[in-house]
């Protein structure tokens, strides 16, 4: 099974530096490079791009795909939802090593491919819909105005809100205990200015001061009772919530059903909210199994645990 690397960079004033790290610190076995000229422009949808054309020509069942992250080979939804189709017709797994989707399973080599590719798919759209996707996307617009702001010899980018005279001071501080909270009252700055500062120094000199970002929320499978899904389809949602309901999986019950759903818990939590009416709110009459129905999926929801989203 072969390791098939792909990159790109959308200008001649580019380079593939920081691919070539990202790629290097994941540990890729006897790498096949394929590597598109300068300047091909990610609105070029990515099945048209020569290299990955090759690519896809070259590869064999069982391979994996890797790319630095996911913008290198994908600009929107549609991209990566028409790569995605492709891989799993020739049996192919996706690798991402940074930014949004490198936490999650994308390999398309699994026994359930059919019901895995759905699952991908619905993840892809959820993230697209919270905003996640796109946020990812623009860093290419970021960073690549960067490169060309210094190809011109200009230094891209804001000031540092630190002024570099006080940048040691603040430093000494930190390592001497001083709470990124209280060093960003004293300078009059943000917390992040504080941590932009000392960034380097993070790791191994952790107070309780710091804020740690708490790690992404990974989709859930829940069963939802039919007639909490027959109420929430009549509710106003979110879209994250809508686009959860719309994909689940109806799962035949005798004379009712239930409905498959996969989320990321703040989702289920959402929709759960979504259903109190059941319970007798806002002046609703309490019809009993809808009552019960709502407690049941009440009960699944928070056996994924207490934290919020």
């Amino acid at each position: 099974m072969a390791n098939l690397v792909y990159k790109r960079v959308s200008t001649d004033q580019q380079s593939t530096a920081r691919q070539n790290l990202v790629l290097h610190e994941a540990g890729i076995d006897d790498p096949v490079v394929f590597e598109e000229d300068a300047g091909t422009s990610s609105r070029l949808h990515p099945l048209q791009r020569p290299k990955f054309s090759e690519l896809l020509t070259y590869a064999r069942p069982g391979d994996t795909v890797h790319i630095s992250e996911m913008f290198r080979l994908v600009r929107g939804t549609q991209h990566i939802l028409d790569v995605l189709d492709v891989l799993h017709r020739d049996r192919l797994a996706l690798r991402i090593h940074d930014g949004a989707f490198s936490a999650m399973d994308l390999t398309a080599r699994h026994l359930r491919t059919g019901e895995l590719l759905s699952t991908v798919k619905f993840m892809v759209q959820t993230l697209a819909a919270a905003g996640e996707l796109q946020r990812d996307l623009q860093q290419e617009l970021t960073y690549d105005g960067l490169r060309a702001a210094e190809a011109k010899g200009n230094k891209g980018g804001r000031r540092p809100a630190i002024p570099s005279d006080k940048t040691d001071a603040v430093r000494t501080a930190y390592l001497e205990g001083r709470s990124i909270a209280a060093l960003a009252r004293e300078h009059g700055v943000s917390r992040g200015a504080i941590r932009t500062a000392v960034a380097d120094l993070m790791p191994e000199h952790t107070t309780a001061g710091h804020e740690d970002a708490p790690a992404p929320e990974l989709p859930v499978t829940l069963d939802m009772p039919g007639k909490v899904a027959d109420f929430l389809r009549t509710t106003e949602l979110e879209p994250a919530e809508r686009a959860a309901l719309d994909h689940g999986v109806t799962v035949r019950r005798g004379r009712g059903y239930t409905l498959r759903i996969s989320a990321v818990p703040a989702v289920h939590r959402g929709l759960l909210a979504r259903c109190q009416p059941l319970d007798g709110a806002h002046g609703l009459p309490v019809v009993p199994a809808q009552r019960k129905a709502r407690r049941e999926y009440e009960n699944r929801v928070s056996a994924l645990g207490t934290a919020g989203p």
